[in-house]
């Protein structure tokens, strides 16, 4: 453990609106936590649709994206596409902010609820969505095609492939 941490005042984010200029660095980040990562350019064409959102948690006084997360809204209903943290920024409660700012915009579109999909074997995503009163509602055997490494850390290699179960999980917002 590392005392020196102990004696600093931990960091401040700002969570904003995802920048065109930032999709690079959101790119990486996506690239590091998940077996296949999303190119700047396939995350441009999702924001570029109507009702799909992104943001980005930025560390005070620093540069950079620390995390980021992609939602949708459509017909009353919203839904995590992926929300990631740059491996350096993990255990500040990156994802948590992210998830909380996603949570508060939709309600205040009055969605009805919010779904997302996630590894079953991704210990931390899921404790942070049961924190956040996400009730899984489905499984999807095989979904992900995960290779060897730890999914939860984001250590994954391309092969060998095998499928991976997502749970479905949903909110209400109402």
């Amino acid at each position: 453990m590392n005392l020196m941490k102990h004696f600093i005042s931990p960091p401040q984010f700002a969570v904003l609106p995802m920048q065109q200029s930032e999709l690079r660095d959101v790119a990486a980040i996506h690239a590091s936590s998940f077996a296949r990562g999303w190119s700047d350019g396939e995350i441009a064409q999702l924001l570029a649709r109507n009702g799909t959102y992104g943001k980005v948690a930025r560390p005070v006084g620093k540069k950079g994206v620390s995390g980021f997360i992609l939602y949708t809204l459509v017909a009353g209903e919203g839904e995590i596409l992926t929300v990631a943290t740059a491996a350096n920024w993990r255990r500040y409660g990156i994802g948590e902010m992210l998830v909380k700012a996603a949570l508060s915009h939709l309600s205040s579109e009055r969605a009805e609820a919010m779904f997302l999909e996630v590894g079953d074997s991704n210990t931390a995503a899921l404790a942070l969505y049961r924190k956040h009163s996400f009730v899984e509602v489905g499984k999807r055997q095989n979904y992900y095609a995960v290779g060897k490494g730890d999914p939860a850390k984001g250590s994954l290699s391309a092969i060998p492939l095998t499928g991976a179960t997502a749970l479905v999980m949903r909110r209400d917002l109402l």
